[in-house]
């Protein structure tokens, strides 16, 4: 179905496109908000800066178009056959260091090898941009010793060739992975590159007839090195995740794209987002439960980066599991089973908590401004200076009893509520005990508070405010360890979510101007003590 038909229907009114072929249609700009197109084809569709609230792509399909799926095996073939031309060249190598006679030409190689082997060694060991840095020194150290010694500057070169070569191999297998999906892929990948591998170091064997071992051995262990990394690549390894997130952001700008897209209680389940981008987009109560192969999306900077997050997503699934002081605004928990996780300085603003199971969760300094947790489970969690508004839905919440503070080993007490023991919760009474003073913003500094910067920030926005009742300081409470919580009432008629978001940009903005200004002057100083001396030892001198 091409986009100006959908886009008519839509005008009139149809909000039904399910099991639609949308593939390379264009809809960037449009509104296509509270749409359902579950089950729609959406490979290579453009949904740029789209409003799509509230829209469904339940069991949809992104990803690439087949022609570009195509193109992008034909060039993980060709950095395969590259790889397998390197191989070769290694074997020659190898056949070289057995074959020459003279003492000095079998020095240069045995160099030259052992300068493969450490690149091998740096590759296996940190990551393959080391390699290359060490491989940038090879070439640079080979063309300084073309005039004094050609044969060490030809072995060099061979060996800096290798490790860069290395990374268009590992590049090419993940593409080729990417494009089929998984290590079937990376195996045919590996296989292309093997048999060139081979046989080139069979053909340089045969030539000199002499060195087959060796030249075999050295081929087949680049291709496993590259197999290896490849594999490692595909299981989101930390030290080589530059190569996957190239090769994701390379394949998903022909793929579907949300790129700052509005994509506000979009629902995604069980939906296929492989090779999708979705940079920059608002992912406010998006639903991702069962979607698979999101971690081949590209995400950009938003919660869907941190792996524990995406698999709780997609699983409703956090159970003892560590959230703590990550930026989760927005996210949708709704029904998500998160008993004993811990939440500690979390920002879950705004976030949907519908139904979930927080039982014995760690929700100390946890932000849950404009979060919805009706009908949420609660029966002994922390809420030590959780932070609360009258915008957090505290409707129908079950729980039996709460625990105002996390214990410590110098004070074990977590204060139960109720305090007797033997009694819980009334039906309605924990919403009463817990909802604190209406209108207020809870500002939390862990590591210490600048008190100039906050007054000047505190009394500029006081200044800006349009309101009769403007903000007032309530409460400072120290925590220890450099740590504040300070109340602030504002009116009824403020965002406390927005109010806290803007006092936190104007006090980080402040400090930063601060300390430029004081580096500034402390360069100023020590130029002025320099001028100093120098006027010193001239007159010394004139005297």
């Amino acid at each position: 179905m091409e986009a100006k038909k959908v886009l008519e229907k839509y005008a009139a009114g149809e909000r039904y496109f399910r099991r639609a072929n949308l593939r390379g249609q264009s809809f960037q700009g449009e509104n296509l908000s509270g749409a359902d197109f579950s089950e729609a084809d959406i490979r290579g569709a453009n949904f740029k800066n789209a409003n799509l609230t509230g829209t469904k792509f339940c069991k949809a399909k992104a990803g690439l178009q087949r022609r570009l799926v195509i193109v992008l095996l034909l060039l993980s073939w060709i950095t395969s056959g590259l790889s397998g031309m390197c191989s070769f060249f290694g074997g020659a190598l190898v056949v070289l260091i057995v074959r020459s006679s003279g003492v000095a030409e079998q020095v240069y190689s045995w160099i030259a090898l052992i300068v493969i082997v450490v690149l091998f060694a740096v590759i296996i060991r940190q990551n393959i941009k080391g390699a290359v840095a060490l491989a940038v020194a090879v070439a640079v150290a080979a063309a300084i010793a073309v005039p004094f010694a050609g044969g060490v500057a030809v072995a060099f070169a061979v060996a800096g060739t290798l490790a860069v070569v290395e990374v268009v191999a590992v590049v090419g297998s993940f593409a080729m992975a990417e494009a089929l999906g998984g290590s079937v892929a990376l195996a045919i990948a590996v296989a292309i590159a093997e048999a060139v591998a081979v046989a080139g170091a069979e053909a340089a064997a045969v030539a000199f007839d002499i060195g087959e071992a060796l030249a075999l051995a050295l081929a087949l262990a680049f291709v496993l090195l590259t197999m290896y990394l490849g594999w490692r690549a595909l299981k989101d390894d930390p030290k080589n995740a530059w190569i996957r997130n190239l090769v994701i952001g390379f394949v998903a700008t022909a793929g579907t794209s949300f790129y700052e897209a509005n994509l506000t209680d979009a629902d995604f389940t069980r939906a296929i987002l492989n090779s999708t981008d979705l940079t920059k987009a608002t992912l406010t109560r998006s639903c991702w439960q069962n979607t698979t192969k999101l971690d081949q999306a590209r995400l950009g900077t938003s919660y869907l980066q941190n792996k524990n997050v995406r698999q709780l997503l997609i699983t409703g699934d956090g159970q003892d599991k560590n959230f703590d002081r990550l930026d989760l605004r927005g996210i949708n928990l709704k029904g998500a089973n998160l008993q004993d996780a811990s939440f500690i300085g979390t920002d879950l603003n705004r976030a949907n908590l519908e139904n979930a199971n927080l039982s014995r969760a760690k929700l100390v300094q946890t932000l849950l401004e404009g979060a919805d947790l009706t009908g949420a489970t609660l029966t002994g969690a922390f809420i030590e200076d959780w932070g609360i508004s009258n915008t957090t839905k505290l409707i129908e919440i079950d729980c039996d009893y709460i625990f105002l503070k996390l214990p410590t080993q110098n004070d074990p007490d977590p204060k139960r509520r109720p305090a007797d023991q033997d009694r819980n919760f009334e039906p309605g009474e924990f919403a009463k005990l817990a909802q604190k003073i209406p209108n207020t913003v809870d500002l939390i500094f862990q590591d210490g508070i600048d008190w100039q910067t906050f007054l000047k920030t505190f009394e500029e926005l006081r200044v800006e405010s349009d309101t009769e009742e403007l903000p007032v300081i309530q409460t400072i409470e120290n925590k220890g360890d450099g740590a504040f919580v300070i109340r602030v009432k504002v009116s009824e008629k403020v965002d406390e979510a927005e109010y806290e978001q803007k006092f936190r940009a104007d006090y980080n903005a402040k400090l930063e101007a601060k300390d430029e200004k004081i580096n500034s002057l402390s360069e100023e100083v020590k130029y002025t003590r320099q001028q100093n001396t120098e006027l010193l030892i001239i007159t010394k001198t004139m005297a």
